[in-house]
């Protein structure tokens, strides 16, 4: 039987009876990254190489946390110095410490804290009692003071029991200042394929995703996303302040953060959605990977840095799943480079971003919407192309616009009555 994962945000009940060991252990993980880090960086300039997770276990700092959330901790931080060390843009900067500066009126730092650090438990840190909704979280040996554990009562959302639990988060929640429980819990999954059709999604900057059916076309746009990046983006640099992020520019990345993740959210749930109502059975996604191995200019690159799409892909995959549809992610090179009605490849048939023109079949379509149809092609099993000799005039060159609104969601757009007609 098929298995997915679920992530559960739940309430905090006894939030005041436990909020000073939950900051204990937050401010604990944060001194665990900063030690390790500064290792790290003394055994990386005195050998050039980045020290094993193995050899900070035997610190002080390592018993503060249980040994679950601790070695998170350094895999974490391991993480990151290896996409550091592995990045070629020469702009980049190795790990930063976790730390928040304080400052009078003079602009002299005044003390220095750690802020709170999400704390992570797997299985062997965690009893669950869901006869009493209450979850016990070992602590970590310097935090022992009578009870070798954190009895939080919990809230689940609605119509949610937490059953098959493989990690427990405990998150800061900022806005709201108070501690949070995310719930990643196993679910077995017995729903059957929703039909037989084959559907291809090409991932883009522009336009994060571009789906094609047998009959059908429906383009994505960014707008949304990227009126709030602008805007947010602004907010935090016009008060950043001279030592380090102001409240106000702090609010501004985490508000931009928490939007962008539910931008993506809805995007992966109305593809899946509309997919299940296309009848489709099999979803192939086009793996845009090696695009960031190319030097696409100091503009380029940056779009590159901040484009997503490992994480559409790993929400579009563990959705599918649950409507029993099947995922194939096959390399998406030369897809934007040939014609998905003729199959002839000429790099200069796309003459915008949002226009092809096969210099040997005539037919004009969308860019985005004829990779994405060579995207479905790439599975044996795939119906017959989409174009035809009028294809120009047909879902190719036309895609149904699906824009985001924050209250209803991914809409279809309106078909314009204002243009006159000929």
């Amino acid at each position: 039987m098929a298995t997915t994962r679920r992530t559960h945000v739940c309430r905090i009940q006894n939030h005041s009876q436990v909020v000073d060991a939950l900051d204990r252990h937050g401010w604990s993980a944060s001194k665990l990254w900063n030690v390790a880090n500064y290792y790290a960086r003394e055994q990386w300039d005195e050998t050039g190489e980045i020290p094993d997770e193995d050899e900070l276990k035997t610190h002080s700092k390592y018993n503060g946390l249980h040994s679950q959330p601790s070695q998170n901790v350094l895999e974490e931080l391991s993480e990151a110095f290896s996409s550091w060390y592995g990045s070629d843009d020469g702009r980049d900067n190795p790990p930063g410490y976790r730390k928040e500066n304080y400052y009078d009126d003079h602009g002299n730092r005044v003390h220095e804290e750690h802020p709170r650090s999400t704390v992570t438990w797997k299985t062997n840190g965690i009893r669950h009692d869901d006869r009493h909704d209450r979850l016990r979280l070992s602590k970590g040996a310097n935090h022992r003071d009578g009870r070798d554990f954190i009895l939080c009562e919990y809230e689940a959302p609605p119509e949610v029991e937490l059953e098959t639990i493989q990690q427990v988060r405990a998150v800061w929640n900022s806005g709201k200042q108070r501690w949070e429980l995310h719930v990643v819990c196993k679910h077995d999954i017995t729903t059957e394929s929703s039909g037989e059709k084959v559907a291809g999604v090409d991932l883009g900057i522009c336009n994060p995703a571009v789906v094609a059916f047998p009959d059908d076309s429906l383009l994505y746009p960014d707008n949304r996303l990227r009126g709030d990046k602008h805007y947010f983006q602004r907010e935090a640099y016009q008060t950043g302040g001279n030592h380090g992020p102001s409240r106000k520019a702090q609010w501004a990345r985490e508000k931009l953060s928490r939007r962008k993740d539910h931008f993506l959210h809805a995007l992966s749930k109305d593809t899946i959605e509309r997919c299940v109502e296309h009848g489709v059975g099999t979803l192939v996604v086009g793996d845009p990977s090696g695009v960031d191995e190319s030097d696409w200019g100091r503009h380029g690159n940056k779009r590159l840095d901040n484009w997503a799409y490992k994480r559409v892909m790993n929400l579009i995959d563990y959705k599918t799943r649950e409507h029993g549809i099947e995922v194939e992610m096959p390399d998406e090179r030369g897809t934007s480079s040939s014609c998905s009605v003729c199959g002839h490849e000429d790099d200069e048939s796309r003459v915008e971003r949002g226009l092809w023109k096969c210099d040997r079949c005539g037919v004009v379509v969308h860019g985005d919407v004829n990779g994405a149809d060579n995207i479905r092609q790439e599975t044996p099993t795939v119906t017959r192309p989409l174009g035809s000799e009028d294809s120009g005039d047909g879902c190719l060159a036309q895609p149904r616009v699906i824009q985001f609104d924050r209250t209803r969601g991914f809409q279809p757009r309106e078909a314009r009555t204002d243009i006159a007609k000929p």
